[in-house]
C-alpha cells in the first residue's frame, strides 16, 4: 500500500510536467520508481523491525551477480523481440517508454541522470519493494506462490502494454534469484543490466543518427 501511495505522488509530478519536455518526464519517471520502492522498502523495514538479512540484504558469490547480469542481457534482447512481434500482430509502433529513451538521447547530463536513475536507482528500489519486501512476503504461502505473486504484481505495475510480459520475466526471474540464494542482488543485476541497456542504446542510437 505504501508503494502505491508513493507511486500515486509519483505521477502528480509527472502529470504537472508538459508532454513537450519528453527527456524530464522519462527522468522524473525513473526517480519515482527509484524512490517510491526505497520509500516502501524503508517503510516494511521500520514496521517489521527485524534484520534486513530478511528482506534478502546479504551477501552472494559472484556467480549468482554475473548470471543476473547475463539474465539481463537476455531480457532486453527479449524486449526487442517482443516489441517487433507486438508491432507486426498490432499495427501499434508507439512505444510506452518513449520518455525514457528521450531521457537516454537528451544529451550528456540527461543521459548521465538517466543512466544514474533508470540504471542504478530504480533496480535497487524496485528489487527491494518487489522482491524485499512483496516476494518473501507472499513466500510464507509456499514459493510459487511468492514468485508468481510479486512478478504478476511487478508486470502490472509496468502498465498494461508491451512492456507487461517482459517485465514478469524480469520479475519471475529475480524472484527466482531471490529463492535460490536467499538475496535481491542477483536480482538487481538481472533489473540494472536490462534497464541499462534500455538507456545505453537509444543513446548510442542517437550518436550514430545522421
Amino acid at each position: 500500500m505504501s508503494y502505491v501511495v508513493l507511486v500515486a505522488g509519483g505521477i502528480a509530478v509527472l502529470d504537472a510536467i508538459p508532454d513537450e519536455q519528453a527527456a524530464a518526464r522519462g527522468i522524473v519517471g525513473y526517480a519515482v520508481s527509484a524512490l517510491a520502492g526505497i520509500g516502501a522498502f524503508g517503510i516494511a523495514a521500520l514496521v517489521r523491525v527485524r534484520d534486513l538479512r530478511a528482506f534478502g540484504l546479504r551477501p552472494v558469490a559472484w556467480k549468482w551477480l554475473l548470471l543476473g547480469a547475463g539474465l539481463g542481457a537476455a531480457a532486453f534482447f527479449l524486449n526487442i523481440v517482443v516489441a517487433i512481434a507486438y508491432a507486426r500482430l498490432t499495427g501499434d509502433t508507439g512505444n510506452p517508454q518513449g520518455d525514457y529513451r528521450a531521457a537516454a538521447g537528451g544529451g550528456a547530463l540527461s543521459f548521465a541522470l538517466t543512466l544514474l536513475s533508470g540504471a542504478i536507482a530504480t533496480p535497487i528500489g524496485e528489487e527491494l519493494a518487489f522482491r524485499g519486501v512483496l516476494a518473501n512476503a507472499l513466500g510464507r504461502y509456499g514459493p510459487w506462490v511468492g514468485v508468481i505473486g510479486s512478478s504478476t504484481v511487478f508486470a502490472l505495475a509496468h502498465g498494461m502494454n508491451v512492456i507487461l510480459p517482459v517485465a514478469f520475466v524480469v520479475g519471475a526471474t529475480s524472484a527466482l534469484l531471490l529463492r535460490r540464494t536467499g538475496s535481491v542482488w542477483p536480482g538487481v543485476c538481472v533489473h540494472a543490466v536490462n534497464n541499462g541497456m534500455s538507456v545505453l542504446v537509444p543513446a548510442l542510437l542517437a550518436l550514430s543518427a545522421p
